[in-house]
């Protein structure tokens, strides 16, 4: 499907590089959707400032197969650290000698001046894991946005054939013919760019914009950022620090008297990000000096030895929160990550989330554009991440509150208290406490006691199953990956029980009639709706060829039976046991069905007998058989 390079109508541009039109990018070269980036850069971007990679992405991540090269190079963050002034020198400091440095005055080293008594400073108050135990397989780690950026580059051009990305493209304007908007095969979406030094005119049937916080498709559009900056000044550094602070190497928060601190460690073995508050310098910020970063550290961190050997990049930035006004123009143009929402980067949402916003984007437009579901689907983006934008605000204008060393004064906000909400707010840094609202996609009803520890809405949690035809323990999302495809997972209990092998016949005859209404003769039917079974009881005494012959396909080329998408909930002979019925509260001898989305986001919970119920979920909005064209 993906046309000529030198064709100017495309299915999709989208315009900026980053995190989310890479991740769009990869979902559009999967369902091999004609599109192009047109990226301002001269090239791949070599230095970016963002670089937490929270659990939920690093999920994302595994679903596309590419979390490899992610994990291995990574910085993993697995404990936090709180400190906190302290009267007098304590256990947890250095002795008076040790701390009295004398400065090295080379303008690169700061550290203690000579002949100054300290007799009080910051001492560790606590250690906390960095996110929730159990919240996911997948850890949190810190990694370069150049390099995270390039993993997905790298997958996209791999899937597509051929590079993708049109650099040193500077886009002029974009603009929708709102009456041929409503022709879901028109070319309605004009973008003006310089290309090559002339003026050139495409035309496409959607655009993405994902060029940032001064987004010049948001202007072109005539859509407002709402919201307000703050006093609050931080200064952010990536530096070499030469120091005896014991937790150099750990994510650390730090609150002294001369201010706060945090401490991003990052990959490689000796390099660290300081994000360093400001409090004195509001409507200051651009006379702010990488001298006085170095100065103000300094005070911070007393009485520990801090030179900073070396500064590799740093800015200054005034917080601000804001939230454009509108998401889309006709459905045809839709804004993502800066070009949409704006906040500061101490909680590591900013990648994160602009990722996330093309990772919901982005399949539904290649469902879209395959003719496998109505356009109206495109509706479900803007309902879905307008949401968590506003949470994201609300969320950001907490944690900024927090992080002021003025406002924890006037609130009598103890370091108790900070360190009990910075662990609390663990699970929302961490990217899983979003939650979809009910929509076409989402379904709120049904038995969803069935699966009593799933929550509809949010992302589907992984646990350790056993595949039947080899014995090889796995994580279960591994079994369904990021493919364009619906998953629904069965979980049908002990077929050894004669009851409940006669339910598991019955749900796939059922389940048989549902894949002949929505797939196309001569379509394999797991590239629209992908059916696991995941069973429970000893996999040694389960025998494939009693299993339904829905959950094993015929497929590929040769039509060889596909044996891989059954589970047993069991004892693996490496890994122990997985317990995956108790862990999302399934009861064997009652079961469940779970339709899980393209993004892996749970969209319906259903009791095995009311299998019928998803033919009329399903045509919400996935087209029929009949009325397919690709």
């Amino acid at each position: 499907m993906l046309q000529p390079e030198s064709s100017t109508d495309y299915d999709v541009l989208i315009v900026g590089g980053g995190s989310a039109g890479l991740c769009s990018g990869i979902w559009l070269a999967r369902c091999g959707i004609n599109f192009k980036i047109l990226e301002r850069r001269d090239g791949p971007m070599q230095h970016g400032q963002a670089d937490g990679v929270q659990c939920r992405t690093v999920e994302v991540f595994e679903s596309f197969g590419i979390e490899g090269p992610l994990l291995r190079e990574a910085y993993h963050v697995l404990e936090l650290a709180f400190w906190a002034h302290s009267d007098g020198i304590g256990l947890d400091e250095p002795d008076a000698a040790a701390a009295a440095r004398v400065d090295g005055g080379d303008g690169g080293v700061v550290s203690k001046k000579a002949g100054e008594q300290k007799t009080e400073g910051i001492a560790k108050t606590h250690y906390a894991p960095d996110t929730e135990p159990g919240i996911s397989h997948m850890p949190h780690v810190i990694l370069n946005q150049a390099r995270v950026n390039s993993i997905m580059t790298e997958e996209m051009t791999r899937t597509a054939g051929r590079d993708m990305i049109e650099y040193g493209v500077e886009v002029l304007d974009v603009s929708v013919d709102q009456e041929q908007a409503e022709d879901p095969g028109a070319y309605c979406v004009s973008v003006t760019a310089k290309m090559d030094g002339a003026t050139k005119h495409l035309r496409a049937k959607y655009v993405i914009g994902c060029d940032g916080a001064h987004s010049i498709v948001r202007k072109s559009l005539g859509f407002q950022m709402i919201g307000d900056s703050h006093d609050a000044v931080w200064g952010v550094m990536d530096v070499y620090p030469r120091t005896n602070f014991p937790d150099i190497r750990k994510k650390a928060l730090i609150n002294s008297e001369a201010g706060n601190l945090i401490i991003i460690p990052r990959e490689g073995d000796y390099l660290a990000r300081f994000y360093i508050e400001l409090p004195n310098y509001a409507g200051a910020a651009a006379d702010i000096t990488l001298a006085d970063l170095h100065e103000k550290v300094w005070r911070i961190f007393r009485p520990y030895e801090m030179d900073i050997a070396d500064t590799t990049w740093w800015s200054v930035y005034v917080i601000g929160q804001r939230r454009a006004d509108h998401f889309t123009a006709a459905h045809r143009v839709f804004l993502t990550g800066d070009a949409c929402h704006t906040h500061s980067p101490k909680a590591g949402q900013g990648m994160n989330v602009s990722l996330q916003d093309g990772y919901n984007l982005g399949w539904k437009l290649g469902a879209v554009l395959r003719g496998r579901a109505a356009p109206g689907l495109l509706a479900t983006y803007v309902s879905e991440r307008q949401k968590v934008a506003a949470e994201l605000i609300e969320f950001d204008r907490y944690f900024t509150r927090l992080f002021s060393t003025a406002y924890r004064t006037e609130h009598g906000i103890t370091p108790e208290h900070f360190r009990e909400q910075i662990v609390r707010s663990g699970r929302y840094i961490s990217g899983q406490a979003l939650k979809y609202d009910e929509s076409a996609i989402v379904c709120l009803g049904g038995a969803r006691d069935s699966a009593k520890r799933l929550e509809v809405g949010m992302r589907f949690p992984s646990a350790q199953v056993v595949r039947v035809c080899d014995a090889k323990a796995m994580q279960l999302v591994r079994a369904i990956p990021s493919d364009s495809s619906w998953h629904i997972v069965v979980f049908a209990g002990d077929i050894r029980d004669v009851e409940a092998s006669a339910r598991l016949d019955q749900v796939s005859h059922e389940l048989s009639s549902i894949l002949r209404e929505f797939v196309p003769k001569g379509t394999e039917a797991d590239s629209i709706l992908h059916v696991v079974l995941v069973l429970s009881g000893r996999r040694t005494e389960i025998e494939m060829q009693h299993i339904p012959e829905v959950f094993t396909p015929m497929t590929g080329r040769l039509k060889l039976k596909c044996l891989l998408n059954v589970f047993s909930d069991d004892q693996s002979y490496n890994s122990g046991h997985g317990h995956a019925y108790e862990s999302y509260g399934i009861e064997p001898k009652v079961g469940a069905l779970v339709v899980i989305r393209p993004d892996q986001y749970v969209s319906k919970v259903c009791g095995l007998g009311e299998v019928g119920q998803l033919g009329s979920f399903f045509a919400g909005f996935m087209k029929r058989a009949a009325d397919q064209y690709i």
